[in-house]
């Protein structure tokens, strides 16, 4: 996948993730990278899981990425409110 498909993926995965969490702000930049993470995490569970993780630019991988990002933000905002905190 070229980088522009990346970063469409990771625009439009992290705006997913940033609505089903509830997590706003942090800018364009912000997203794009939420959401490159977001493809990361997504495909290395599907991978884990025997099955394709994000290899085009498709409504499929849109989909992984932003399951990866949905993920990613719920981790941050369980450090960040210290719900993981002893």
């Amino acid at each position: 996948m070229s980088i522009l498909a990346w970063v469409v993926v990771g625009f439009f995965a992290a705006a997913i993730a940033g609505r089903l969490t509830g997590r706003r702000g942090g800018g364009c930049i912000t997203n794009i990278v939420v959401g490159v993470i977001g493809a990361l995490i997504g495909g290395a569970l599907m991978r884990a899981n025997g099955h394709e993780g994000v290899n085009d630019f498709s409504l499929r991988s849109i989909l992984v990425a932003a399951l990866g990002a949905t993920i990613f933000l719920a981790a941050l905002n369980a450090l960040s409110t210290g719900k993981l905190r002893r």
